[in-house]
């Protein structure tokens, strides 16, 4: 009998933990076929409508605008809002992700700062939310000087750095009284002397126009860039998301043309020969490493004649690891016909060479060599940097200068390089004036709600050859010009216009914070992208994510594009004003077209979040 009981006893234990765990295998598959499963989209319309990997509920990536029958898939209402522990998330530089996918980058030669995109299976599939107590941006040019505490709620760089001034903690506002590394007392005095070592006319660095794109290489906090703005000076401020963390999330909250970005192991993702000035002060960058690869960077940016200003303890300390890291240097840079044209102080200004003439006189064998006749030295989207120089072409090396007129006119005169694209002169000015008329209906359209100063930091995401920023001129603004890979060729004629920009693949997401951008411009964007396959819905999140809460989208794209995009403007929050018109043909239209501008809403309190 005692035998017996033993046994129903065990039963009943058996039976009871296959119930428990048949239990737990229910509430998993529950929890991950629920609309609150990290990172998936919940939908109001009942069900899953694409059939996608329900974890992360991505939509499909490869489906047309229509179904087989002509008709729009069904959208959802409204798209959930992801936790607020992702409110500073950048999905391709979120190094979680690294941990996750159990990549081995490379942490000497700084892999681990450079993109890493989720692959679509694991993208984060909802909205992301601001801070709290999150407020509409300090507008320009107030911003340059100070900005809520609360849109940025980190204060550990005002206390790293308060023997520095990068920035102090006052009440609800975080103020930059303008200081540096290497320029404790200013950066507006530090660009003087700059001017002053360089003997430009007046002190002032930009030499009558000569200088406009400045390439500033661990920024901070972009003071040096903010300065160089009275001077009609326009500078890329590069840093990467290190431990300095958000200095470039500051750097745009200020209005300050900045992005994210690395010396790592790929090429920088600008054309060659875009830059007038490079400059490194306390940038803490090994450029000996890898034969000088770094600095052979710098060489294929800077333009005939381009300057890089280096503020370092190498430039000056005479102690023997300083002397030994100068002595190197000095010898590498030669050997790259780099010259030095001064040197005082804390700071040492090199030249690049105006021609081939010195790289032919070296002896055979010279490291580092030239690059071959191969090499694409305008290719920058994932391109992996050469230790190599790149020699310029016989017309620039005859011709010993870039063929580029003083600040402003290179504004609107027609770039030498336009033939290596295959467009006319002819054709340059008839694209600026086709988008100084579209730009005109554009802010008709919405003059009835811009206010003054309501938009500073404006993104192109399809640039061509830079006639909508051309177009913007005389408004207080800054524009980062996208061309998408595609297009890549083009952004070399933006650059010798003199603005700025980066190439993209509208396919991923873009490498900034959230809340950074006033304007996004989406001309012919979406058709792109659905040609090549990839998500619209997966772009309007990502578009969500850098537009700042106030913000503004103009969408100009074909009319199926604009039909299905106007199913999301509700679900996206973008209703806060909407206006959709159709604009007169021109010879920049692909076929009818429709221009959509929206108004980002700045969420409450309340929205469920997943």
């Amino acid at each position: 009998m005692k035998q017996k009981n033993e046994q129903i006893h065990t039963r009943k234990l058996l039976t009871y933990l296959l119930i428990g765990l048949i239990g737990v295998l229910g509430l998993i598959c529950l929890y991950y076929g629920s609309s609150f499963a990290p990172g998936s989209r919940r939908y109001d319309t009942g069900s899953r409508l694409d059939g996608s990997d329900p974890v992360f509920g991505g939509f499909s990536r490869n489906r047309d605008l229509l179904d087989e029958q002509g008709h729009y898939p069904e959208v959802p209402k409204s798209f959930p809002i992801c936790d607020i522990k992702y409110s500073e998330l950048i999905p391709c530089l979120d190094r979680n992700l690294i941990y996750q996918l159990k990549l081995k980058p490379n942490l000497a030669v700084m892999e681990h700062y450079e993109r890493h995109c989720p692959p679509p299976e694991r993208r984060y599939n909802c909205l992301i939310p601001p801070p709290k107590g999150y407020k509409i941006p300090i507008r320009w040019p107030a911003s340059r000087d100070e900005v809520w505490k609360a849109n940025i709620p980190h204060t550990h760089l005002a206390e790293e750095k308060s023997d520095q001034h990068w920035m102090v903690v006052d009440g609800e506002k975080i103020k930059f009284p303008g200081g540096g590394t290497h320029f404790h007392d200013g950066a507006d005095k530090y660009i003087v002397g700059l001017a002053q070592m360089l003997k430009f006319p007046g002190d002032k660095l930009h030499n009558g126009g000569s200088i406009r794109n400045v390439l500033d290489v661990g920024c901070g906090v972009a003071s040096f860039g903010a300065y160089l703005l009275p001077l009609d000076i326009i500078a890329v401020s590069l840093a990467p998301n290190d431990v300095h963390e958000n200095q470039i999330q500051f750097a745009l909250e200020r209005g300050i043309p900045s992005t994210l970005g690395v010396l790592g192991t790929k090429r920088l993702p600008y054309p060659s020969r875009s830059f007038d000035l490079a400059h490194c002060s306390r940038c803490r960058i090994d450029w000996l490493q890898r034969d000088g690869i770094l600095l052979l960077e710098l060489d294929r940016l800077l333009r005939p004649g381009g300057y890089f200003a280096y503020s370092s303890p190498e430039a000056y300390e005479q102690d023997p690891e300083n002397r030994k890291i100068w002595n190197a240097m000095y010898s590498l840079l030669k050997r790259m016909c780099w010259k030095v044209v001064v040197k005082r102080g804390q700071t040492v200004i090199w030249a690049k060479p105006l021609s081939n003439s010195c790289y032919l006189k070296r002896d055979p064998g010279t490291r580092p060599p030239l690059c071959s006749s191969g090499n694409d030295p305008d290719a920058s989207w994932n391109v992996s940097m050469k230790a190599c120089i790149t020699p310029y072409s016989a017309k620039m090396h005859k011709e010993r200068w870039s063929g580029l007129l003083p600040w402003p006119q290179r504004l609107t005169a027609a770039p030498p390089r336009l033939e290596e694209i295959g467009v006319s002169a002819e054709e340059f000015h008839e694209d600026t004036k086709i988008w100084h008329f579209r730009v005109i209906e554009y802010w008709k359209q919405m003059k009835s709600v811009i206010q003054k100063n309501s938009i500073r930091n404006v993104m192109d995401m399809n640039s061509n050859l830079g006639g909508f920023a051309a177009s913007l001129k005389d408004k207080d603004v800054w524009v980062m010009n996208v061309a998408p890979i595609k297009m890549s060729a083009r952004l070399k004629i933006v650059y010798d216009r003199g603005f700025i920009g980066t190439v993209h693949d509208w396919c991923e997401a873009f490498s900034t914070y959230p809340r950074t951008y006033d304007l996004l411009h989406a001309w012919a964007v979406f058709s792109e992208i659905e040609e090549r396959g990839c998500s619209a819905e997966d772009l309007l999140i990502e578009m969500d994510r850098i537009l700042r809460p106030d913000g503004f989208v103009i969408i100009r794209d074909k009319h199926s594009v604009i039909n299905y995009i106007q199913k999301f403007i509700t679900a996206l929050r973008w209703d806060g004003w909407l206006s959709e018109v159709e604009p007169r043909t021109d010879a920049l239209s692909a076929g009818e077209e429709r221009v959509l501008i929206a108004r980002k809403k700045l969420w409450t309190d309340g929205f469920m979040t997943i």
